[in-house]
């Protein structure tokens, strides 16, 4: 039984020790890199236009006094500009 409890004991220590290596790019990885930061900026470029058809449309209807609806499409964009900007922080603190 004491040979049992021994056994137990240190396979489950073994498997309590996960490895943590350091994160490396792979070879090649330039090219992913380039097509992200494309794809960032096209993204924020879209968040940019929308947030400036937004405005035009804001400015327009507020005159009809139909702008309350607009500004739910102001939030939507800017909304969409912090979580690309996120994911731009998230991808630069896991590539270095």
């Amino acid at each position: 039984m004491h040979g049992l409890t021994t056994f137990l004991t240190s396979t489950i220590a073994m498997l309590t020790v996960i490895p943590n290596p350091d994160p490396t790019q792979p070879p090649g990885s330039e090219g992913i890199l380039a097509i992200l930061g494309w794809a960032k900026w096209v993204a924020l470029a879209v968040c940019v236009a929308g947030l400036i058809i937004a405005g035009a449309m804001l400015a327009i209807n507020s005159r009809r006094g139909e702008g309350g609806e607009i500004a739910g499409r102001v939030v939507a964009a800017l909304i969409g500009v912090i979580i690309i900007s996120a994911a731009a922080a998230l991808v630069g603190f896991l590539t270095t």
